[in-house]
């Protein structure tokens, strides 16, 4: 099938990559001409996972493409992915100027018949906006729009793509119906569903499923913090839960906040969808408020530690991407715990496996990036952990207790055994457990 995917940010790349590896003619469309130029000479401007050797495969074999030319893609395409950014506004809402002013550009070129689809995560109602600004120019006849959101997780987000949990599809059209399970039958060949609804349920499902997630997450911080209080552990704690067949072993794991680019954003969204509509949406006030006051226990900890005064520290962090396996520092915690850090007079050496270049443009001459993980930890008064990348899993504890001034580790993800941390002499404080006294 011939496919033009209008964007080129996380989920536009992922996206028409995989479709190429399929099989399809893929042409992605960007703006930005410096991007498109890098991309056609081979450059991927993301890091996730297993995209650049697909990236590498489709594009010398010419079924993945690049151009800022619309109207070039639109015309040889079938099917046209609406894949651009809808980042929250001041009030919270979804912007939707992009994906409108696509809208409108595709009124003045569309030709013959074309299924849009809305790739990005849009507020419910979406698609009859989209449906609204192309029908300004054109027939109905020509297009159907559809919602089709993405369920990719950053860091396996090839494979989430290339064989999918289930495939969502909103539309009223049984010709757009059509198109769209032709395109994503070799998808499912294990027996994975395609639902299909209408475009409103789809794009709530969306909002629905990270909302979700985020409030799993923002529970289990709550569980975490009474259980130091009380004197519990939260390791035991959440295997007991997951081992309920009705509650699950998935995102029980407490740390120092969710960040990201969707759930922040999406939830956000959804309770301000839920505000127009004349509805307060309690659950998820208090997921976002749970979440940001997560972002800081870490901080708040080493604070506590120290006596509030940090002038004269210097602190090491590992971790700065919001999750591991990604170059992604969108509202990642370890980003408001260097902030807060810094505000208190420390110095701040940090290390991260793929983010440190995207956290230079953030903290520019403020934080000292280094090239290793154990360089970071060189005169540095203790370690923070912001996030989970596997090369911190088992490190070497005693060059880690030779290199810092104290054997002291604040761990915003629980890596570690608090009977390891005793038997090694650190002075160790985690999320949800008892400090480990050197």
């Amino acid at each position: 099938m011939n496919i033009a995917v209008v964007g080129t940010g996380y989920v536009g790349l992922v996206s028409g990559t995989c479709f190429a590896e399929t099989g399809n003619n893929v042409i992605c469309v960007d703006i930005d001409k410096n991007k498109v130029e890098r991309m056609r000479n081979g450059e991927v401007p993301i890091y996730e996972p297993g995209l650049e050797t697909l990236f590498e495969r489709n594009t010398k074999q010419g079924r993945l493409k690049f151009t800022t030319n619309l109207k070039e893609a639109v015309d040889q395409a079938e099917i046209i992915f609406l894949a651009l950014p809808t980042p929250p506004g001041e009030d919270g809402s979804a912007d939707l100027s992009y994906i409108l002013g696509v809208a409108k550009d595709l009124s003045e070129i569309i030709t013959d018949y074309k299924v849009i689809v809305d790739k990005s995560t849009v507020p419910v109602g979406t698609s009859e906006r989209v449906h609204e600004a192309i029908a300004a120019g054109i027939s109905e006849d020509l297009f159907d729009v559809v919602s089709n959101p993405e369920f990719l997780r950053e860091g396996v987000a090839v494979e989430d793509f290339l064989k999918p949990d289930r495939v969502v599809i909103g539309t009223e059209s049984e010709k757009a119906r059509s198109v769209m399970r032709r395109l994503y039958e070799p998808f499912v060949r294990q027996g994975n569903p395609i639902y299909f609804m209408d475009e409103r349920s789809a794009e709530m499902t969306k909002y629905a499923a990270n909302s979700y997630l985020a409030t799993r997450i923002s529970f289990m911080n709550e569980i975490a913090n009474l259980c130091e209080k009380v004197g519990a552990n939260v390791d035991n704690v959440r295997i007991g839960m997951g081992s309920d067949s009705r509650i699950g072993k998935r995102f029980l794991f407490p740390g120092i906040g969710y960040g990201g680019s969707c759930f922040p954003k999406d939830v956000q969204a959804l309770a301000k969808t839920a505000a127009s509509n004349d509805y307060e949406f309690k659950i998820l006030n208090s997921v976002m408020n749970v979440n940001m006051g997560q972002k800081t226990v870490l901080s708040q900890k080493i604070l506590a530690h120290y006596g509030g005064d940090l002038k004269g520290k210097t602190i090491a962090v590992w971790g700065l991407a919001f999750k591991p396996n990604t170059d992604d520092i969108r509202e990642a915690p370890a980003l408001y715990i260097i902030e807060e850090l810094l505000a208190a007079g420390a110095k701040v050496k940090a290390y991260d496996p793929e983010a440190m270049e995207n956290v230079k443009k953030e903290f520019t001459g403020d934080v000292q990036m280094v090239e290793d993980q154990y360089e970071a930890l060189i005169d540095a008064d203790c370690l923070a952990i912001c996030t989970e990348w596997s090369v911190f899993r088992t490190p070497s504890f005693d060059v880690v207790k030779n290199l810092l001034k104290e054997p002291i580790i604040f761990d915003g993800r629980n890596l570690y055994s608090m009977t390891t941390m005793a038997e090694k002499g650190f002075r160790y404080s985690s999320i949800g457990r008892n400090v480990v006294e050197s």
